[in-house]
């Protein structure tokens, strides 16, 4: 089942995709893997990222700042 599409914002600046310009994403958490973690069998350690897919295009933009806020579509 496809996720609802969502806004995001930092502060006061919104977010836009950076391929076509478009501002509805879809978004999941990404781990950030680390050869060396992966080595030691302890990957679920390394640090997550907020993964905002364009909902037009498709293009990945990766986020780690926490400050990150995702709002719902208005209907």
């Amino acid at each position: 089942m496809a996720r609802k599409p969502v806004r995001a914002a930092i502060g006061d600046v919104w977010i836009t995709c950076q391929v076509c310009g478009g501002d509805l994403f879809r978004e999941r958490q990404v781990l950030l893997n680390s050869a060396g973690l992966e080595f030691m069998k302890v990957a679920w350690a390394d640090e997550a990222a907020t993964g905002l897919i364009c909902w037009q295009c498709g293009y990945v933009h990766l986020f780690v700042n926490k400050d990150i806020k995702l709002y719902r579509r208005d209907k």
